[in-house]
């Protein structure tokens, strides 16, 4: 039987997904991206060597496999013609490799453009975007306006629509944000030189997909973001354009609920945020700069540094609700090396009242939260080189068992990431085969 598995963040993205899927696709046929776009950034280190890729799934370094992005994602051509050059460059075949859905949305200048205008307007109460227009292709996807890659083999009805939009668009930049308006003819010139490029990667995923589950191959699902950046379960406004939580793989593929087999939510060993929004085991201190240069937390998209905070666990058992998460995948842990003592937030009280919290989104005012921690010792030796569980610190597998026995529900950690390299992994449990 094909065992389909899900690769889902499980905080507010950079937990270390593309490593996983990338490890895990030795035992793939396929892997799909299903949302997101090239906002989302998965950075991978192969014998030394990192590739960074945006937008086309994390499994294409290995040649087996086929690589889908679904109709969720919205796409940026120029950008994905950059990682097509950069994987062309490393000697890694895309032909017959990757397929793209015929209604993605497409990601233009325009959408750039506007979406750069707004963060510099609301100033230090931006959402904190990465400024690469995702938020308003999604918003032309959902007001059923957005350019589509289908739409790039109908000459009139491209040159029509794109007009429309344009105008559309043109009116606020110039009007409303006094800038310079972007020009129809240059990215109508840009869109028609792509036809060709892309023409043999269109294909029908949904298809696809149920083929491939009916030939039993195993596929991989690959989340972008994390869960607590989804547009509707998230800490809405600070959140990304698209579903990150489980609910996008089926919207966003077309991939049927009982083709899923097996979702791995991956877990941070600390917490990390990009751009604004509520954070509450943020530190604001030594330990946050230790972190933060141990753990390399710049962002793989934009170059920002990342907050840094401890492990949550109080809204890490929430994503684990509600993705049905079969199992997790602890990353990171070896930047906890060197410290005697390890903090996990364990529930939530009031700064003024000192009422305890229980659900931090029905409270909703994440202002007036202060983190409860559980104070744990630390092993502070290096785990560097180690390949089983068994050989590991007992402090470390006394904190990987806490972590179990707050989520509960029998959920495990079933792998565990010491490093960046592909072979720095250990598995206690197939993830394939529970």
């Amino acid at each position: 039987m094909n065992r389909n598995i899900v690769i889902l963040g499980m905080q507010w993205g950079d937990e270390g997904k593309g490593k996983i899927v990338d490890f895990l696709t030795s035992h793939a046929n396929y892997v799909v991206r299903y949302q997101g776009g090239h906002n989302a950034g998965h950075t991978l280190v192969i014998n030394n060597k990192q590739i960074i890729l945006h937008l086309i799934p994390s499994g294409i370094l290995h040649d087996h496999v086929i690589c889908i992005l679904g109709n969720g994602v919205v796409i940026s051509p120029s950008n994905l013609l950059q990682e097509m050059d950069m994987l062309s460059e490393l000697n890694i075949s895309l032909e017959n490799r990757l397929f793209i859905s015929h209604n993605c949305t497409l990601v233009l200048p325009y959408h750039e453009k506007i979406d750069i205008l707004r963060e510099d307007m609301l100033k230090n109460k931006c959402i904190g975007t990465t400024r690469k227009g995702i938020g308003p292709a999604y918003e032309d996807k959902v007001s059923r306006r957005s350019l589509r890659i289908c739409d790039l083999y109908n000459t009139s009805l491209l040159k029509y629509k794109l007009k429309n939009i344009i105008n559309y668009y043109n009116f606020q930049i110039v009007n409303y944000y006094k800038s310079d308006p972007v020009d129809y003819n240059i990215i109508l010139e840009d869109l028609l030189k792509l036809k060709e490029l892309f023409k043999n990667k269109i294909r029908d995923i949904p298809l696809i997909l149920n083929q491939a589950y009916d030939n039993n191959k195993k596929i991989i699902f690959e989340g972008a973001q994390g869960a607590l950046l989804d547009l509707d379960h998230g800490t809405f406004p600070y959140v990304t354009s698209s579903n990150s939580t489980i609910g996008g793989i089926f919207t966003g593929s077309g991939a049927c609920f009982n083709q899923i087999h097996n979702i791995l939510g991956i877990v941070k060993a600390y917490c990390t945020r990009v751009g604004s929004g509520p954070f509450p085991t943020e530190l604001k201190d030594e330990m946050d700069e230790y972190l933060c240069q141990q753990g390399q937390e710049f962002g793989s998209t934009t170059g920002r540094r990342r907050r840094t905070g401890w492990l949550d666990l109080v809204l890490l058992s929430r994503m684990v609700m509600l993705n049905s998460v079969s199992s997790l995948c602890l990353t990171k842990i070896d930047v906890l090396d060197e410290l005697s003592e390890i903090k996990v937030c364990i529930a939530y009280k009031n700064k003024n009242t000192d009422q305890v919290i229980s659900n931090p989104f029905e409270y909703l005012n994440w202002e007036e939260l202060k983190p409860v921690y559980k104070n744990l010792p630390g092993w502070k030796t290096s785990i560097k080189g180690i390949t089983v569980f068994s050989d590991l610190p007992d402090a470390l597998k006394n904190y990987i068992s806490y972590i179990e026995n707050y989520i509960g529900n029998n959920i495990k950690i079933d792998m565990l990431s010491i490093g960046p390299e592909r072979i720095e992994t250990i598995i206690i449990r197939d993830v394939f085969n529970l």
